[in-house]
C-alpha cells in the first residue's frame, strides 16, 4: 500500500497538477492538507473519475483536509477530539484496507509567541492523546500530512535564520519528539538518515530554485505500521511544475502483512 501526503495549497487552483500527479504516483492513499473549500465545492468528480473514493472534512477559503484511496473509504471521522470548541477543518480520520489512516493540517503558529502559537502547541498535545489511544488500541495507523514542524535543524536550510519561527521553535519540537517517543516511526528520516531534504520551499526569493527549504510534511507510522515500512521518499517533481503548490508529496510504502 503506497501512502503519500500533500499539503495542495487550493485543490481547485492546482487541479491540473493533483490529477497529473494521480495519474502518475497512482498512491493508494492519498491525504490531502489545506483544501481552502467547503466540502460541497470540492472537485470530487474530477477525482472520482481518476479512480478514487473521497472523504473530505472542508472549510470555506482555509484549512481542509480530505482522505482519497482507491479502495473503500470506511469509519470516517473529522475533527481532532479533545476540543469542542475548536471548529478549524484540519484533521480527517478513516480506515482504508486495514489501515488507518489521518489526513493532518496543523496549525502554524505563527507569530510566535501568541494566541496562534499557544493554539498549535494546545493541538498538538491533543494530537498526543489521541495517539496514544490509537496505539493503546493496537491500531496499524499512520498519521500523515502538514505538520508545521521542522524536526531538527537537519531539516531547515537556514537553522539559524528559523531558530524564532513557530516551525522550528523548541516547544513545536519538543512536542514533535513527544509523538515519537510514544513510539511512532517517521517514514522518511527511518530510511533516509542524510540532512537537508525538504518537502516545502517558499514562493519568494526564488527558493525553489535554490533549494532552500524545510521538510514539515511527515508521515509518523504506528510500530505495527513500521514493521510493514519497504519505502518512503519525497516526490519533488510536483513542486517544479508552473502554478505548483509550495509543498511536495511524501510517501511510504507498507508491504503486505504476512498471513
Amino acid at each position: 500500500m503506497r501512502i503519500a501526503a500533500w499539503n495542495v495549497n487550493s485543490v481547485k487552483a492546482r487541479l491540473p497538477n493533483v490529477l497529473d500527479w494521480l495519474g502518475k504516483a497512482k498512491p493508494d492513499v492519498a491525504l490531502f492538507q489545506e483544501l481552502k473549500c467547503v466540502d460541497e465545492a470540492f472537485p470530487r468528480a474530477e477525482i472520482e473519475d481518476a479512480g478514487y473514493n473521497v472523504a473530505t472534512h472542508g472549510q470555506k477559503s482555509y484549512n481542509g483536509v480530505a482522505i482519497l484511496a482507491k479502495s473503500r473509504i470506511e469509519d470516517v471521522t473529522r475533527g481532532l477530539p479533545g476540543d469542542s470548541e475548536d471548529t478549524q477543518a484540519r484533521y480527517i480520520e478513516a480506515t482504508v484496507a486495514g489501515v488507518r489512516v489521518a489526513s493532518i493540517y496543523l496549525p502554524n503558529g505563527n507569530p510566535a509567541p501568541g494566541d496562534k502559537f499557544d493554539y498549535k502547541l494546545a493541538w498538538m498535545k491533543r494530537l498526543v492523546r489521541h495517539a496514544r489511544g490509537l496505539l493503546d488500541a493496537e491500531e496499524t495507523f499512520v498519521l500523515g500530512g502538514d505538520y508545521n514542524v521542522a524536526p531538527t535543524d537537519d531539516d531547515v536550510y537556514d537553522p539559524v535564520g528559523w531558530r524564532d519561527d513557530a516551525l522550528c521553535r523548541p516547544e513545536s519540537r519538543a512536542l514533535f519528539r513527544t509523538l515519537l517517543h510514544l513510539g511512532l516511526t517517521d517514514a522518511f528520516r527511518a530510511l533516509h538518515p542524510e540532512p537537508h531534504q525538504y518537502s516545502y520551499w517558499d514562493y519568494v526569493q526564488g527558493r525553489w530554485y535554490r533549494d532552500e527549504g524545510l521538510r514539515i510534511d511527515h508521515l509518523l507510522l504506528s510500530p505495527l505500521a513500521a514493521d510493514r515500512l519497504a519505502e518512503s521518499g519525497i516526490d519533488r517533481e510536483p513542486r517544479g511544475k508552473e502554478k505548483a503548490s509550495d509543498h511536495t508529496p511524501v510517501w511510504c510504502t507498507l508491504a503486505t502483512p504476512p498471513v
